[in-house]
């Protein structure tokens, strides 16, 4: 059929036809679609076009119309109707062309200007007359809302199962599912033990990177999902165990929407992973657990307090005979690095690391002292006698951990000895004529059998090694339990030297964590040997009462007490009761809250009568006189007011008569120009 829009100057040109189809999948099944895509060329040579002049852009199978950014072939297209070189697009259905009305819109501008025709299996239009724009138009248009339709059709059903904990996600390793959809744990003994050794191990040892060591020590290996769902068993890394303990899969939970996925503008997409808060749907206790949600959370925690856990990249260093007790176990909690000492202005923790090796501005420095004191008194905390018992479980604890990774290892010959009888089968029943597959098969027996027999060497050779875990006798326990009441007295000893001191805190510390949370607190993370940790805040001396972080609160409270009358060494006794502390000391000093109080111009009730008989004070004229107190001050200063102070209350005095009172009007309405009031 023949249109009265095509005329000579379009048959001049070359007629495109533009075939897409959306996904990969639609390519290889829709095979029907595709023949009427392709059958448009009869349909230009029914426009008049002859065979020559006919061509067909199909370089975007397999890409979505709902942007332009990735589809070369339409970028190609608009480039040649750029260039005047085509008169008629043919598309199957306009949404071929494009579903999105920011790319539709400019490609009907540009056919309009450059008067080129657009045609589908329903007619031919003329994208320049207002005719074909509008019917263009109301068909792109409907191809967006069309397309927005069935995205939210096919989200809202993809939530409405995920809503139910029905949706199919990818299980990790630990997790299988069956024909009927059911999640259970992987029937693989190994695999079961492997899983549950990262969680222990990572509960007693609070460190995935330990883990990781830990693991690699026994030449263990971690299962691994593949894409096609078969289980791989790979070296063990920190990133790969942090993945398994921050999935929520092995705590029974199914969770959807944990990561995001954003477009920018050149078309890249950037995968961000959401806080547990803000995951879209969780359901708990649909998959069979490792853990229970409660220890999931926990160990969520512990692995974002880990953040300012950093590797070992510098060793612990020999103890020195240094004011600072914590050298070499000091650690920045801002940035990471190992604080070094500083002596200069006072014994402190400096965090130079950056400064040194960016040229950035120093971390941040702690003084040394006060936090060193609260170390050392949450270390006599630690060995007293009741640490003990918690020392003997600490001990248990890593012999059950211990014979865990016994147990992974043993499991891990078995299958290795399973991979190697496997291969041998393999090897077999092989045709020997056929020498390329059975050179094939031989290597891989041959590499079974080597890593087999490195792996029973190494287990049975860690056996022989193994010693029992240590034990304290009677007399051990009593000799241990009547030291540590006397430690703190044996510390300050003269004859225990500095390094004694810091070699006796490193049998227990591992690091301490520091970073200041304000001006006047340092907060610090003790980390014990073994993996416990203790949190501690310490106050630490500031230059003025604004720099304490309640130091408002504590100032309206000073000023409260002393407008109620209590004196100055009472509102510092009940202060440092409630917790307070001047700048500079770790109570509330007489001085602060005088200070305070005399800065707010808050008096307190003399101790003695300040009036005299016959004579009057500043405050008692200035009252009569009605002026204010000042007016009289600055005369004084000036010497237009001569009175000198007086004994027994060294105060400006001046005679209680009608003749002061006068005198003093007069001086102020500008009469005389002196006073004086000096005589005996």
């Amino acid at each position: 059929m023949i249109s009265d829009l095509v005329t000579p100057r379009h048959l001049c040109r070359k007629a495109v036809i533009y075939i897409r189809q959306s996904t990969p999948h639609q390519v290889l099944t829709n095979q029907e679609s595709l023949r009427l895509q392709y059958a448009l060329r009869q349909r230009a040579r029914d426009l008049g076009w002859i065979e020559a002049d006919i061509e067909v852009i199909d370089a975007d199978l397999g890409q979505s119309g709902a942007a332009a950014e990735h589809r070369r072939g339409f970028k190609d297209l608009i480039a040649r109707v750029t260039l005047g070189e085509v008169g008629l697009i043919l598309s199957y259905e306009v949404t071929r062309l494009a579903r999105n009305c920011s790319d539709w819109y400019p490609l009907l501008d540009l056919c309009g200007y450059r008067q080129c025709l657009i045609g589908d299996r329903e007619g031919v239009y003329d994208p320049g007359s207002t005719n074909g724009r509008l019917l263009l138009g109301l068909k792109g248009t409907i191809s967006e809302v069309e397309l927005h339709t069935l995205r939210g059709r096919l989200t809202a059903g993809l939530l409405s199962k995920a809503e139910r904990g029905d949706l199919a996600l990818a299980l990790p390793a630990g997790l299988s599912r069956n024909a009927q959809g059911t999640v259970t744990k992987d029937p693989d003994l190994a695999v079961q033990g492997c899983v549950d050794l990262v969680f222990r191990s990572f509960l007693e040892q609070r460190s995935a990177a330990k883990v990781m060591r830990s693991l690699r020590a026994r030449g263990l290996n971690l299962p691994r999902r593949e894409p096609c769902g078969d289980i791989s068993w790979t070296p063990p890394t920190a990133g790969a165990v942090r993945r398994m303990l921050r999935n929520p899969a092995y705590a029974g939970a199914f969770a959807y929407g944990r990561t995001r996925y954003t477009r920018s503008s050149d078309g890249r997409v950037t995968t961000t992973r959401m806080p547990q808060n803000e995951w879209r749907v969780v359901v708990k206790d649909r998959y069979p657990a490792y853990v229970d949600w409660q220890t999931f959370e926990r160990i969520q925690t512990m692995l974002r307090d880990n953040y300012a856990e950093y590797l070992h990249r510098e060793t612990r260093g020999t103890p020195r005979d240094g004011a600072a007790l914590l050298q070499g176990i000091a650690w920045c909690g801002e940035c990471g690095h190992k604080l070094v000492v500083q002596y200069c202005n006072g014994n402190r923790y400096a965090c130079t690391y950056l400064q040194h090796t960016q040229g950035a501005p120093m971390c941040q420095h702690l003084p040394a002292d006060p936090i060193d004191a609260r170390v050392v008194d949450a270390f006599f905390e630690a060995v007293a006698p009741a640490a003990l018992d918690a020392w003997e479980q600490a001990r248990a604890a890593q012999h059950e951990a211990a014979e865990a990774l016994d147990r992974a290892e043993a499991q891990q010959v078995e299958r290795l000895r399973y991979q190697a009888l496997l291969a041998g089968r393999q090897f077999n029943r092989v045709d020997p004529d056929n020498r390329l597959v059975a050179a094939e098969l031989e290597r891989r027996w041959e590499v079974a059998l080597r890593d087999l027999r490195q792996a029973e060497e190494a287990l049975a050779q860690r056996r022989a090694n193994s010693a029992p875990p240590p034990c304290l006798t009677a007399a051990e326990r009593a000799d241990f339990c009547a030291l540590a009441p006397r430690l703190p007295e044996l510390w300050r000893q003269p004859g225990v030297t500095r390094a004694h001191r810091k070699a006796l805190l490193r049998c227990l510390i591992d690091k301490v964590v520091m970073r200041r949370s304000t001006r006047d607190c340092v907060q610090l993370r003790i980390v014990w040997r073994g993996g416990a940790t203790t949190a501690l805040e310490v106050g630490i001396a500031v230059g003025a009462l604004t720099s304490l972080a309640r130091g408002a609160e504590m100032e309206a409270r000073v000023l409260d007490l002393a407008r109620g009358g209590t004196e100055d060494v009472a509102i510092a006794a009940l202060l440092t009761q409630e917790g307070f502390r001047s700048p500079r000391h770790s109570q509330v000093l007489v001085n602060t809250v005088r200070a305070i109080r005399r800065r707010h111009r808050v008096l307190q009730a003399p101790s003695r009568p300040r009036h005299l008989p016959g004579w009057l004070t500043v405050s008692q004229l200035a009252q009569q006189l009605g002026i204010p107190r000042r007016w009289i001050d600055q005369r004084i200063r000036s010497g237009a007011i001569v009175a000198g102070p007086r004994p027994p209350m060294k105060l400006h005095l001046f005679p209680d008569a009608e003749a002061t009172v006068t005198a003093f009007r007069n001086l102020r309405a500008g009469q005389i120009d002196r006073l004086r009031f000096d005589d005996p």
